[in-house]
């Protein structure tokens, strides 16, 4: 295969839930207009609130669902994106249990996270190295609301592909800027093919 063809390999969407799709930051107020508020219980999240709950002396209280907006329309617009999508978020398979039914999206895979976390230093966020591993020289996008420059210096240096990594403000979830972005990277990538 030559280079121009792995170039031009369909590239990876790595998908933050809780920022890009789930805009918490706007809570409990501000919640984006398009975007619907659901209670979820996911396991890890029911779990976790247990041990919470348990810590606090106050075994026995069931734990309170999980707000999170959505929205609906998200699901096709990612869909439509020349990328093959891919969960990189806390909620792991989850995220195909609890997040893609209400969005619109099929069973997506997704990257399981290190326990415990890797500490990579320099700022650099816990997730950043799992998913350059992940993605094994792969082009890819990654949206999510932690990214910062550490991010980019540590991508830069470590992966053999081209990479792009997009922050999304927590407070408002993905906009039409934010799918422009991907969309024009993506169309750069192949010479807009």
């Amino acid at each position: 295969m030559d280079g121009e063809s792995v170039r031009c390999q369909r590239p990876l969407l790595l998908l933050d839930v809780d920022g890009p799709l789930n805009p918490f930051g706007g809570m409990p107020n501000r919640r984006p207009a398009g975007f619907e508020t659901h209670r979820l219980m996911p396991p890890s999240w029911e779990a976790a609130e247990l041990a919470r709950l348990e810590a606090w002396g106050r075994p026995g209280k069931h734990p309170t669902p999980l707000p999170v907006w959505l929205n609906p329309g998200h699901g096709a617009e990612l869909a439509a994106l020349p990328f093959e999508l891919v969960w990189a978020t806390t909620w792991e398979d989850e995220a195909n249990t609890f997040i893609a039914p209400l969005i619109g999206l099929p069973e997506l895979p997704f990257i399981a996270g290190s326990t415990p976390r890797p500490t990579p230093g320099g700022k650099v966020f816990w997730k950043t190295p799992e998913i350059v591993s992940w993605a094994a020289g792969r082009a890819f996008a990654w949206v999510d609301d932690e990214i910062t420059s550490a991010d980019h210096h540590w991508v830069a240096a470590h992966h053999e592909g081209l990479a792009l990594l997009h922050r999304v403000d927590p407070h408002i979830g993905l906009t039409s800027e934010d799918f422009r972005a991907l969309e024009d990277w993506a169309a750069a990538l192949c010479g807009s093919a």
